[in-house]
């Protein structure tokens, strides 16, 4: 299944950089490339095929990669959005991912992890390396957790579905380890979205880490 990609970066040539790496896959297509912000979001509105898979830089002029995807998960919210950016500090990566970035990378990151994080993002929902997932358990985990009657509402299939998802398990591996049907897996998972009132599954996996719902070993997937 080919993915498609859009891409928004003002360096235009990292960013062409980029579009050749890209090339390489077959199974991801460029379908858009932005300046900035508010040409990525013009460019969408004109579209008829829209991205599954937006890699966004943080610093640009006109309207910064900040704004942009606090503007892509209200009107474009399937769409999941990459942060690819030089500012690779804690607050940068936390705001992003309460924001709802599926992954965040440094520039400096490899071709093959760029290329195979687009490919788990596309699959899974989300994926964050050994170092952000370090970042999200030490930092949101620190937060008050929320009291939320909700919460007590969960199966316990629910909170073991719950569980794998967070641990980057696709539907099909989650329904397989479980013997139950992708369908079933689907079911609870939509379930876990409207119970914990989260838009997707990087929301869950943020949500479910800051209320100390799950446990995650980072180690265990590296």
């Amino acid at each position: 299944m080919n993915i498609n990609i859009a891409i928004a970066d003002d360096a235009t040539l990292f960013r062409k950089g980029l579009t050749l790496l890209l090339e390489d896959f077959n199974d991801i297509n460029i379908i858009l490339e932005a300046n900035n912000g508010q040409e990525l979001l013009d460019q969408l509105a004109a579209s008829t095929i829209l991205p599954d898979v937006i890699i966004l830089d943080l610093q640009m002029p006109v309207l910064d990669g900040i704004e942009t995807a606090k503007i892509l998960r209200k009107d474009y919210e399937p769409i999941k959005i990459i942060i690819l950016s030089s500012h690779y500090s804690k607050a940068f990566i936390l705001n992003m991912i309460e924001v709802g970035a599926s992954a965040y990378l440094a520039k400096n990151t490899s071709p093959d992890e760029f290329a195979s994080t687009i490919q788990n993002v596309h699959k899974n929902g989300f994926h964050y390396n050994q170092e952000v997932w370090a970042i999200i358990q030490k930092n949101l985990t620190k937060k008050k957790k929320v009291t939320a009657s909700f919460v007590d509402e969960l199966t316990k299939r629910e909170l073991e579905i719950l569980q794998l998802l967070c641990e980057q398990l696709t539907s099909t591996e989650i329904a397989e380890k479980l013997f139950i049907s992708k369908r079933t897996v689907e079911g609870h998972r939509n379930n876990l979205l409207s119970k914990l009132n989260c838009r997707n599954i990087a929301g869950l996996v943020v949500y479910a880490i800051q209320n100390q719902l799950v446990k995650i070993n980072p180690n265990q997937f590296w």
